[in-house]
């Protein structure tokens, strides 16, 4: 990561973490009243081939004893009451700032993955986590709502595997190749732009 892409991340997760602070506090309060405790749920993921850290988000689902792989549809039961309307509008993913903050991930980059898809496809993310994770990027412009729709029907978590693994993550990385081939401070911004207009439609 360049200097001037960690001096804009800090600069934009202070902003942002002091504009969002009364969302921050609603969401937080609306889940530990609906769904109780965790307000938080944390997920270990990827910043390089070698090298985890605690991603954190709201809690949208009911914790289980063990959990593992991607959400599709196998663990649509699962999701809370606040977790719908949470998951639809991103509002999860709003606690990432913190991970900002830490230097874990940068605003723009691919999403961090989970250590099984990194350790059983190091072929496709050994070149891909050469970019700094981020909370968008361009695979979350141009594929996410297609991976939401490929992954919404799987009935079981073998399925859901089994489809993540043939038809998003090929697509996925050859969108986060392309931003690494092509990324500057003036196209972070333009994803930022796109990924909140995106989500207000």
């Amino acid at each position: 990561m360049t200097y001037s892409k960690r001096v804009f991340d800090l600069t934009c997760a202070v902003l942002l973490a002091l504009v969002l602070s009364p969302v921050l506090i609603v969401v937080s309060v609306l889940i530990l009243c609906l769904d109780g405790r965790p307000v938080f749920y944390l997920s270990e993921r990827m910043q390089t081939p070698t090298r985890g850290f605690q991603l954190l988000k709201f809690r949208t689902m009911k914790t289980v004893s063990y959990d593992a792989g991607v959400s599709g549809g196998d663990k649509s039961a699962r999701i809370t009451r606040t977790g719908v309307f949470i998951r639809a509008k991103r509002i999860d993913e709003l606690p990432q700032l913190w991970n900002v903050l830490k230097g874990d991930i940068s605003f723009v980059g691919p999403r961090p993955p989970l250590r099984q898809y990194v350790e059983r496809f190091p072929d496709i993310y050994g070149p891909v986590l050469k970019s700094r994770p981020g909370i968008t990027g361009l695979a979350s412009v141009y594929f996410n709502k297609h991976e939401e729709y490929l992954l919404a029907r799987t009935q079981n978590s073998e399925e859901t595997d089994a489809i993540y693994c043939r038809r998003c993550i090929p697509r996925k990385a050859k969108l986060d190749m392309i931003y690494q081939s092509k990324r500057t401070l003036c196209f972070d911004v333009l994803i930022m732009l796109q990924t909140v207009f995106k989500r207000l439609r």
